[in-house]
């Protein structure tokens, strides 16, 4: 069952494309805020932040099957992002009760695959290698490698968050039914995402991005395959804590799963970074996660 899941998730999340042009105003934007974005990577290593993960898997027709919280200490380095697990909590249903566990991954009496898909969406969505934030960049297309994929068109401008920001629509340049790749191979993303980006006027950062699938999982899939993936979707807020530099401060996504006629789960899953200091090299940042 986990490794039709797996086909699943990385199906939406990894495939192929073709590149074409966007509208001038609105890829001009989208050009300089990838410029900024790389620009900055260097003053975001000076900072060190906590961060808390939530997930849940809830049955359908049911209640909770089974969640899990995490605590991290967030320390971005050139590329990356180096995470310590600082505290985690979990439980799992039995029968009418809630079972608490203190370890991610450890076989327990609850559904296996439950804690297989949960242990997997984290590592997936909030985990990911290779990346600034954990976050799959390929799910919010802003790097000057995402760019040519998408079209583009300026919507207009609005106020969010408190800053005056560009409102930019996007689609993929090249629809496809569903992307046909399995394992999430970053070599080959996914393109096939459409939404809205809000960005910036003065520095040029995005302030908020929303996206969801471009096309909702072929007929064929969901008939022959026992599958489907239904309101897929993501959305973030970033959070200016100095001069050009934002960081992820709020990131989730919540989706419905059907597999193979059977297991079928509604999928929540957060994110919330704050206590963002600024340190060196030589300084040690301890936080206090207690609640």
């Amino acid at each position: 069952m986990t490794k039709t899941v797996l086909f699943v998730l990385a199906s939406v999340l990894a495939g192929s494309a073709t590149a074409a042009d966007g509208p001038g105003d609105a890829l001009a934007i989208m050009n300089k805020v990838a410029a900024n974005t790389t620009e900055a990577t260097e003053a975001r290593r000076q900072y060190v932040y906590k961060q808390r993960v939530r997930a849940g898997l809830v049955r359908t027709t049911g209640p909770i099957r089974r969640r899990e919280t995490r605590e991290y200490t967030v320390v971005p380095q050139k590329t990356t992002t180096d995470k310590i697990l600082v505290s985690f909590s979990g439980e799992y249903r039995d029968g009418k009760q809630m079972v608490p566990y203190t370890q991610p991954g450890v076989k327990d009496k609850g559904d296996q695959g439950d804690r297989e898909l949960i242990q997997e969406l984290v590592e997936a969505l909030v985990n990911a290698k290779n990346s600034r934030d954990g976050i799959p960049h390929q799910l919010f297309p802003l790097g000057s490698e995402e760019l040519r994929y998408y079209r583009f068109s300026l919507k207009g401008e609005a106020d969010v968050h408190g800053r005056h920001t560009y409102d930019i629509v996007f689609e993929p340049a090249d629809l496809q039914s569903l992307c046909i790749h399995v394992g999430g191979d970053e070599e080959n993303p996914c393109h096939q995402w459409k939404g809205e980006v809000w960005i910036d006027t003065q520095e040029f950062q995005p302030v908020r991005i929303e996206t969801q699938m471009a096309k909702g999982v072929p007929w064929g899939v969901r008939v022959f395959l026992g599958t489907n993936v239904r309101q897929l979707g993501f959305s973030i807020n970033y959070e200016r804590v100095a001069e050009n530099v934002w960081f992820p401060a709020a990131y989730g996504t919540e989706f419905s799963l059907d597999v193979l006629w059977g297991y079928k789960r509604t999928i929540t899953l957060s994110m919330e970074s704050s206590g963002f200091q600024k340190t060196d090299a030589d300084s040690t940042i301890r936080f206090d996660l207690q609640r």
